[in-house]
């Protein structure tokens, strides 16, 4: 089911230190930039920073599948309760997540534009 590891989003309280933060580290800047996400391409994969995510609720982690309401409806099948329901994004890109059995956020990511 699971294409891969694609996308980390971290909490961003302060969004615009955390992208200075993360241009300094990475050595480039994001390839997108808005008030609600700043997204850095990182070696063929997102490193996303998300503003209204809190801090204590972690970092996401997303899976790439070839279909977001397909993996999350065989995620609860196998036990899996649901989270946020699969969301477009933009640009095609929709995601999703559960929690697993143990409670930890798994988040599935269907995009379209991703290649490695």
């Amino acid at each position: 089911m699971f294409l891969g590891l694609r996308t980390v989003i971290y909490p961003a309280p302060d969004l615009d230190a955390l992208k200075a933060w993360y241009t300094e580290v990475l050595g480039f800047g994001p390839y997108f930039d808005e008030p609600f996400y700043v997204g850095f391409e990182a070696g063929g994969y997102e490193l996303g920073l998300l503003p209204d995510r809190p801090v204590d609720a972690g970092p996401i982690t997303y899976w790439g599948v070839t279909n977001a309401d397909d993996a999350v409806a065989a995620l609860i099948a196998n036990g899996a309760t649901a989270h946020d329901p699969v969301t477009e994004v933009g640009e095609g890109i929709r995601t999703a997540s559960v929690l697993d059995p143990a409670g930890n956020v798994v988040g599935v990511i269907e995009n379209p534009h991703f290649a490695l």
